[in-house]
């Protein structure tokens, strides 16, 4: 007899209910996922404000949700690293760090991806204002 634990199956509408609620679990409480939400926001402003075309507005909206993903991801790991084991263990930190710098690395390539896109028009703009 097996010991391992068979969830029973789920619909679909199940499935995406779970998975909205994981999002929210993920980021009800966190200060970094706040973070990223009001950079989000003003990405969305500016972009809106600058007329991007559809390309543009792709480009950061696929941004804007590899951090997210990348986020809940972190704090998924943070979840399980805190009850795998509660006292101080190396290898759950480095998996913590890693975790956490794949975070870094998605928000600096959403960086660098925005300006691209943001600041020519951004620059246009501010130009169409001066003498």
């Amino acid at each position: 007899m097996s010991d391992i634990y068979q969830p029973p199956p789920r619909t679909w509408r199940k499935k995406f209910a779970d998975a909205l609620q994981g999002v929210g679990q993920g980021a009800w409480g966190q200060s970094s996922f706040a973070v990223h939400c009001a950079a989000a926001t003003v990405v969305v402003l500016f972009a809106s404000a600058l007329q991007l075309n559809h390309y543009d507005w792709g480009l950061l909206l696929l941004c804007i949700a590899m951090v997210m993903s990348a986020e809940l991801f972190n704090s998924a790991v943070e979840l399980l690293a805190r009850e795998v084991d509660r006292r101080h263990n190396p290898t759950v930190g480095k998996a913590l760090d890693i975790a956490s710098g794949a975070v870094l690395v998605a928000a600096l390539g959403a960086a660098c991806v925005g300006s691209l896109v943001l600041l020519p028009p951004l620059y246009r703009w501010i130009g169409a204002f001066a003498p």
